[in-house]
């Protein structure tokens, strides 16, 4: 029977393969739309498009790394490849980011003719395509807890915006005429602009997850509330939580009766930690320390 993390792993890889094939078939129509069509936003865009294929491979392979079991010389897997495969995913947007940039001021500089009408058509139906493209990948991010699939949702969600940039561009220098040929490379600049943005957006959450920022209350919380439903456990104490790729690392502080054996301590640890296995299966690793409830009566304060 395949398990969940295995399911969420599979939708994950199917994901990120739908976006590499999306990629390659916009980047070849919009380099083919902007080179007949006179329009360097749309270069722009399939620039960007460009590099998506590369980071979507990268993306694929840190997945499929990810998902290694454990083993002797990484006891907690290794799903913190994912927020660095992040990082590497933001380095070519900005890259990206930065080349847009540059060929935009350049293209500024020189005459050029106007954009082709044609162009406007291409772009709208790429707008509405990179959008629905967001939102499936973006769904499958949240359903499979992946970071990097994050990052990927990211990179249709700015594909979209600087398409959406290019269209206004070019839709002003066709209206206004002779004069604004240029504005449709004023829309690539801005967004550039739009894409280093986006890069903050994918690059925090991964830092988080690499510095092992507390940022799961949500989950500390149905952490808390089934743990007092096992049969011993009094209350919860401290609750630590760190992500590695698609799971949860737990270091949970449980109160239990400070007259019980140490062998009855470590069966109710034990029901403890099945017990948060089987009702959150996105945690891998519980760490439990058993906390007698009469030392910690002792250790507050009088009032």
């Amino acid at each position: 029977m395949e398990s969940l993390n295995d399911q969420s792993h599979l939708s994950a890889r199917k994901a990120v393969i739908f976006s590499m094939i999306s990629n390659l078939f916009l980047a070849a129509i919009k380099w083919l739309a902007g080179f007949f069509g006179n329009s360097y936003a749309l270069i722009a865009d399939a620039i960007e498009s460009t590099t998506d294929i590369f980071t979507s491979l990268l993306v694929l392979l840190g997945l499929s790394y990810a998902n290694k079991p454990a083993d002797e010389n990484h006891p907690y897997g290794h799903g913190k490849v994912e927020p660095l495969v992040t990082f590497l995913v933001v380095l070519f947007l900005i890259v990206s980011a930065g080349v847009i940039a540059w060929q935009s001021i350049l293209n500024m500089q020189r005459p050029h003719e106007l954009p082709k009408p044609f162009t406007l058509i291409v772009l709208g139906l790429i707008i509405v395509w990179k959008e629905i493209s967001y939102r499936y990948v973006n769904k499958k991010s949240e359903e499979s807890n992946s970071t990097s699939l994050k990052a990927e949702a990211w990179h249709h969600r700015s594909d979209t915006i600087t398409s959406l940039a290019a269209f206004i561009g070019i839709s002003v220098a066709l209206f206004l005429g002779k004069g604004y040929e240029s504005a449709d490379d004023l829309a690539a600049l801005l967004a550039s602009g739009f894409i280093l943005y986006n890069c903050y957006l994918i690059f925090r959450p991964a830092l988080g997850e690499i510095m092992d920022e507390h940022l799961y209350e949500d989950l500390v919380a149905d952490i808390r509330s089934i743990s007092i439903l096992v049969p011993g456990i009094i209350d919860t104490e401290k609750c630590f939580v760190r992500k590695a790729g698609m799971k949860y690392h737990i270091d949970l502080h449980a109160i239990v009766n400070g007259s019980m054996s140490v062998r009855e301590g470590h069966r109710i640890a034990h029901n403890l930690e099945d017990s948060l296995k089987k009702a959150l299966p996105v945690i891998s690793h519980v760490i439990i320390h058993i906390e007698p409830e009469e030392e910690l009566e002792n250790m507050r304060p009088n009032h």
